[in-house]
């Protein structure tokens, strides 16, 4: 890396980055972020979808093979050798175990990385190894079944009836995800999408769900953010409601939430390292059960955070980059609550408060 001076008496490490997912909005607000910090970086897109390039704000664009395709660790290491990066990042969780799978490789070419360790993303992208990791651990999670046959389905309805929760062990997105209240419709759903194996069934929680967004560093928490969802956009076009896409997020703090993700994190991992971003669901009691983790990656919303104050990409490639520690006034929700980021398509997202959100729905009464 070169250094170069890019404000009166301050120098700045210029460091090469390249990132995966160019032009999807997950990479894209990681980018937005990077050019809203003090860093200068030469950024380097690489994408499987050629026409998302187009969208990605990088000093250069390449295209490369599907993360789940056979091809793609060869195809992204003879990348890595012409475009010399001297530090690779991915927003997708495919991609994310695709390069730790060969992360050895990745670093003889002197790109360093920054994430979990190997065994650690397998079991957080399988939703059914983190459950399983957890229940053991005593660590309060819905009960669930991994869907072998229909016969383990209609265990399901038995134990956690008269509803289920429907989904696939891995993707984002809400895949395969399915609220079902009729065993023959579930049946035909987990057929659908040939889940057997690959689909569990759980005990239905509420519709609350709150995300607790953290950088540990060789097993020092570094910083964590919690944000709750008030609404997904385009739920009504998805059968479970639930489609990835935050509508509205807001900042929150709870005491209750930091312990549960903490423990939830430090179960899959005693020393974690990289980026851990805890999805709960609060059960019927409201108390809040994690259900995954977004591991090795921020959630597609987080430049909600960089707008807010607090840039984590910032952060993460300070650390990985030079070492550099943040100065923060707390580790621990370091935002103030009640902030709110409103979102839609082809619109730039707002930032404003829960109160000025709540003004304009009174208006509607």
């Amino acid at each position: 890396m070169s250094k170069r001076s890019s404000l009166p008496g301050r120098w700045f490490e210029i460091a090469r980055i390249q990132i995966g997912g160019a032009g999807g909005d997950p990479s894209n607000n990681f980018i937005r972020s990077l050019r809203k910090s003090q860093r200068k970086d030469y950024l380097i897109g690489m994408c499987s979808v050629p026409s998302d390039l187009f969208l990605a704000d990088t000093e250069e664009k390449h295209v490369v093979p599907n993360a789940t395709d056979p091809g793609y660790p060869q195809a992204t290491l003879r990348l890595l050798r012409r475009t010399r990066p001297d530090f690779l990042h991915l927003q997708h969780d495919f991609e994310v175990r695709a390069i730790s799978r060969i992360q050895d490789q990745v670093q003889d070419l002197g790109v360093k990385l920054f994430m979990p360790a190997p065994d650690t993303i397998e079991n957080c992208i399988d939703k059914y190894k983190s459950y399983k990791i957890w229940k053991k651990a005593g660590i309060r999670v819905p009960e669930t079944l991994l869907l072998h046959s229909s016969e383990d389905l209609r265990l399901a309805f038995e134990k956690f009836g008269p509803k289920v929760w429907i989904r696939a062990t891995e993707g984002g997105g809400g895949a395969g995800a399915l609220p079902a209240d009729d065993f023959d419709f579930a049946r035909l759903w987990v057929d659908r999408f040939e889940g057997w194996g690959s689909f569990t069934a759980a005990e239905y929680l509420t519709s609350s769900s709150v995300t607790w967004l953290s950088i540990w560093y060789g097993g020092q928490l570094i910083v964590g953010q919690t944000r709750r969802r008030k609404s997904w956009k385009f739920g009504s076009r998805a059968l479970s409601g639930v489609t990835g896409i935050t509508g509205i997020g807001e900042t929150c703090s709870d005491p209750i939430v930091d312990r549960v993700a903490q423990d939830a994190i430090l179960a899959v991992d005693a020393k974690p390292h990289g980026i851990f971003g805890v999805d709960m669901t609060y059960d019927q009691e409201g108390f809040p059960n994690p259900t995954e983790i977004n591991i090795g990656r921020f959630f597609t919303t987080h430049y909600f955070f960089t707008e807010a104050g607090l840039n984590m990409p910032e952060i993460y490639c300070d650390l990985a980059l030079e070492g550099k520690f943040p100065t923060l006034e707390r580790k621990i929700n370091p935002l103030p609550d009640g902030l709110v980021w409103i979102r839609g398509m082809d619109v730039t997202p707002v930032l404003t408060t829960a109160e000025e959100l709540e003004k304009m729905e009174r208006r509607a009464l």
